[in-house]
């Protein structure tokens, strides 16, 4: 049974589900910083970032999450809503080339 196929009845707290891997490119971060205006070096300059503690670029983190959230897409749920965005922290750097993952958890069932 998918998830949009299913009614508040059918959920189970602590139930998860991980996405298929998206892999961050370059032309990801680029794009990004030109839909953003977030052209800092952190992210666009290779020379720059390798004299830093992380020695490569970064994504940014607002392209990390707007991928996140597309990834999740395909199992929005008509019958249901998300939440928890407003809690959203960036705990590790992800790279070009680095492939990330989503694991949505049902944590909470509640009437509207």
């Amino acid at each position: 049974m998918r998830f949009e196929d299913r009614f508040f009845e059918d959920y189970e707290v602590g139930e998860t589900r991980t996405t298929t891997g998206r892999t961050i490119t370059e032309a990801d971060i680029v794009t990004h910083a030109g839909q953003t205006g977030d052209f800092f070096p952190h992210h666009m300059d290779k020379a720059w970032a390798a004299t830093q503690p992380f020695k490569k670029r970064i994504a940014h983190g607002t392209l990390v999450m707007s991928i996140a959230v597309g990834q999740t897409a395909g199992d929005i749920n008509p019958q249901s809503m998300s939440y928890g965005y407003d809690r959203v922290r960036f705990i590790a750097p992800v790279f070009i080339d680095d492939t990330i993952t989503v694991t949505a958890e049902i944590t909470q069932k509640r009437d509207h």
